[in-house]
């Protein structure tokens, strides 16, 4: 049995693109500390022994041929066949990996928005989920209090009930299953809307196992959060240069 990741890189980033540093670059093409977001969230993946990542490109992508994958020695392959939801890629990239990956073999599943991914948070979903029968995924507990809305007849949003935080926890990525198992419940999903591919196993009746991640593996989703994963890049290259 071998490890494969898949990266679904064939979105835009829309709320991105409402925000003060908008223009016409796709999200995983900006740059973070002197590299387009994507290549650090295929570096964070590729330090683990994993025989390819695929990334799922929309079927017109002309940047990522322009960046250059020469340190991952042959180990990225692009597929253009993202679609128009992230589901749809990862779906549509897990079809054409099919051909080179077995269904026992394990596929991690990563966001090209998380290019903080640490290699030790990496390594612990790996050694949990080898020897677990469904797999799982990095997620950190909830620490806010979180509070249930609800709209009034006036169409004011006011709390409607206070949750249980301590049952609750926020997913990350990588997600980690087989891929067979994860090429069954994407495609029994297909018509249906999910976020994540832990929410497309739990529709088979099945549970995920929760691995404990880090506030560090952020999603970069709004401007602000640019200079923050740019911030904890450049602390680690700096760790690693001393």
């Amino acid at each position: 049995m071998a490890t494969f990741a898949l990266i679904p890189a064939a979105g835009r980033g829309t709320r991105i693109a409402r925000g003060d540093v908008a223009d016409s670059v796709p999200k995983q093409y900006r740059p973070i500390a002197g590299r387009a977001m994507l290549w650090h969230a295929v570096r964070a993946v590729c330090v683990a022994p994993v025989e390819t990542v695929f990334v799922v490109l929309a079927p017109r992508d002309d940047a990522f041929a322009r960046l250059d994958w020469s340190e991952f020695g042959g180990r990225v392959e692009p597929l253009y066949c993202g679609g128009a939801t992230r589901a749809e890629s990862v779906r549509n990239g897990l079809i054409a990996a099919m051909a080179a990956v077995d269904a026992d073999d394990w596929m991690l599943v990563h966001d090209a928005a998380r290019p903080c991914l640490a290699r030790a948070d990496l390594e612990r979903l790996i050694a949990e989920c080898e020897g677990d029968a469904i797999g799982g995924l990095l997620a950190l507990p909830v620490a806010d209090t979180v509070k249930r809305a609800a709209k009034d007849e006036a169409g004011a949003v006011r709390v409607a009930a206070t949750e249980d935080r301590a049952l609750l926890w926020l997913a990350q990525t990588p997600q980690m299953f087989r891929a067979g198992l994860l090429a069954e419940a994407l495609a029994r999903a297909a018509r249906e809307r999910f976020t994540d591919e832990a929410a497309a196993i739990e529709r088979l009746g099945l549970r995920p196992r929760l691995v404990a991640g880090s506030r560090e593996n952020l999603k970069v989703t709004y401007p602000e959060d640019f200079a923050i994963a740019e911030a904890i890049l450049a602390r680690r290259a700096g760790a690693q240069a001393r």
